[in-house]
């Protein structure tokens, strides 16, 4: 494995085989081996490279210091070392979105999988949005009053309950590195709430003309899909899907489907 120089070190590592690159970024309370399932599926077509956030797995805790969204879009620039096919889950996926939006000219093709990009759902769909928010009050307050421990276990139920056991059949190390990663969750609301980079606003998006891919669960909350549809609605070259009886952790419930529709993406994106 190796680790990338930035001024706080990030854990990496390279799944699959094959010639063409990709960069993975994984979701909130994930890591980078979250992507293992697709790269098994894509084996001999595409070779991964992915990076653990800040406060999961094997990278640092974040420092506090910056915009905690920005952070990992400049860590993502140092992995992004020739045009490469980006691919975004969740969190990752606004990672990956600002990523397309800065470097159009190295980001061959890009792949959004439920980006959490609360902002657009602000602008085109704020009803749902307001459920979102009704529906995820008690994880706020939890988090409110300093409860990190229930409170990730809120959000992995919230999020997260499609991939695997509940809580309490989690192996101990999985919970504690939840409840350390879920204080990035309110450092992300700005970014994610209020758009500061200005990416859901009118002509944020004018950059990203590569060809992109929007992939949701067909049980995701519904906010999920007024954030794809406003994506979409505000791309030329996009096709947006859904995984039927799939949910919010998709890549790794669902390795197969998202491969497929990956190779779909790849096939238009050329080489």
């Amino acid at each position: 494995m190796d680790v990338a120089v930035l001024p706080q070190p990030v854990f990496t590592r390279d799944l699959g085989g094959g010639a063409r690159r990709a960069l993975a970024i994984h979701c909130t309370l994930a890591h980078s081996g979250a992507w293992r399932g697709l790269a098994a599926a894509l084996e001999g077509q595409v070779h991964l490279a992915g990076f653990d956030l800040l406060s999961h797995g094997n990278s640092p805790d974040w420092d506090g210091q910056g915009d905690i969204q920005e952070r990992h879009v400049a860590i993502a620039e140092t992995l992004l070392t020739e045009p490469m096919d980006v691919i975004g889950h969740s969190f990752g996926g606004t990672v990956a979105l600002r990523l397309a939006a800065r470097h159009p000219d190295l980001v061959r093709s890009l792949t959004l999988i439920e980006p959490v990009y609360f902002a657009f759902a602000l602008r085109d769909a704020p009803d749902l949005l307001a459920r979102h928010e009704a529906d995820a009050a008690p994880f706020a307050e939890l988090l409110a009053r300093g409860d990190f421990a229930m409170g990730a276990r809120i959000f992995n139920a919230m999020w997260g309950g499609d991939a695997g056991p509940g809580w309490e059949a989690l192996p101990e190390r999985a919970r504690a590195g939840m409840i350390r990663s879920i204080p990035l969750v309110p450092a992300s609301r700005r970014a994610l709430y209020d758009d500061p980079a200005g990416i859901a606003a009118p002509g944020g998006l004018d950059r990203v003309t590569m060809p992109v891919l929007l992939l949701r669960g067909s049980d995701s909350h519904p906010v999920v899909a007024a954030i794809n549809a406003a994506i979409a609605a505000r791309l030329a070259d996009v096709r947006n899907e859904v995984v039927e009886g799939a949910g919010h952790m998709l890549p790794i419930t669902h390795p197969e489907q998202v491969a497929a529709h990956l190779r779909d993406l790849l096939a238009r994106a050329g080489a």
